[in-house]
């Protein structure tokens, strides 16, 4: 991969920051959040929720937002400092934001496929109180011992209708690198797993069957353990949430996974890692056919009708789960 910004692959952006998820049941979602998968509620507002994962240093993780319809927001991006900042806004149509919770000013692009992203340098850090106060000062806040007790905020998954301008995009303007893809019989690629640092992948684009653009696929958060997945699968089936595939482990990535639906319809991901990074400056991307996808995940677990035709807003007709 080349980087337009920088001949020497820099890294200008730091990490994905918090987003925004758009639900038509505001309430129902913000209690799955909080007493099903272990996020703390830190704020509210007229027509929003700000949700807090336990080890997440910002002041906010996810703020969902009521809408007609499920799906994806802005997602906040975090620069590696003030002049990097610069360096990825310089000579590029942006919008600027200041009234963002816990973000200073925010520089606003758009991908090809019209999602947002939102760039910023100065964050508000988390501040635990007597309920959430963490015995160990080097984490952000008590771990919480219910429900899936989700970490943090780990990639989010996007549809789109141009999966090559989507490439680019991601290349040329925020500087990441593709780790993995999945290629059609034209040698063309069909989704694309991008890193922004060491992590295995951040960003994810998977072509929308719809033709669509600007939905989404699904949001990831991690756990410490595969065996916190395998739990929050028991908690899940006894709180009458959906559970659409898992737990399994991926081919790709080798990402240890199970998925759900939140009550707002939109797919959400508990994953790990394990240990897996990329540490290789020149890694190569590695490429996956149609036929090695057909022979399902990691173990032979093949990949369920929905996580081709789900997506939100969910857009008629869609089969059902």
């Amino acid at each position: 991969m080349t980087f337009a910004h920088d001949p020497d692959g820099r890294r200008d952006i730091a990490h994905v920051g918090p987003i925004e998820l758009f639900t038509p049941v505001l309430e129902e979602s913000a209690e799955f959040f909080v007493r099903v998968m272990g996020l703390r509620a830190v704020h509210r507002d007229g027509s929003s929720v700000y949700l807090h994962t336990w080890d997440d240093y910002q002041s906010w993780t996810i703020r969902l937002v009521q809408r007609d319809r499920a799906g994806i927001g802005r997602t906040y991006l975090r620069a590696a400092g003030p002049q990097a900042l610069e360096r990825l806004t310089a000579g590029r149509s942006c919008s600027v934001v200041r009234d963002v919770r816990g973000l200073g000013e925010v520089r606003v692009l758009t991908d090809p496929d019209g999602h947002e992203f939102g760039l910023y340098w100065d964050v508000a850090w988390y501040e635990a109180d007597d309920t959430d106060r963490p015995a160990l000062k080097n984490q952000a806040a008590a771990y919480p011992g219910r429900g899936a007790n989700l970490r943090r905020l780990d990639h989010v998954n996007y549809l789109t209708a141009d999966v090559p301008g989507t490439v680019a995009f991601l290349r040329d303007v925020l500087g990441a690198r593709c780790t993995e893809q999945i290629v059609k019989d034209d040698g063309s690629p069909q989704a694309i797993w991008f890193s922004l640092g060491n992590k295995t992948y951040d960003l994810v684009y998977t072509e929308d069957w719809t033709g669509s653009r600007g939905r989404l696929h699904h949001i990831a958060f991690a756990t410490d353990t595969r065996e916190e997945i395998l739990r929050a699968a028991d908690v899940c089936l006894d709180a009458g949430v959906h559970i659409e595939t898992g737990p399994h482990k991926h081919a790709i990535q080798q990402t240890f996974f199970l998925y759900v639906w939140e009550p707002g319809g939109n797919r959400i991901e508990l994953c790990n890692a394990g240990a897996r990074l990329i540490l290789a400056p020149d890694w190569k991307t590695i490429s996956w056919t149609a036929a090695e996808r057909a022979k399902g995940q990691a173990w032979g677990l093949k990949t369920i009708d929905t996580f081709h035709t789900h997506g939100t807003p969910v857009l008629a007709p869609e089969p059902p789960a």
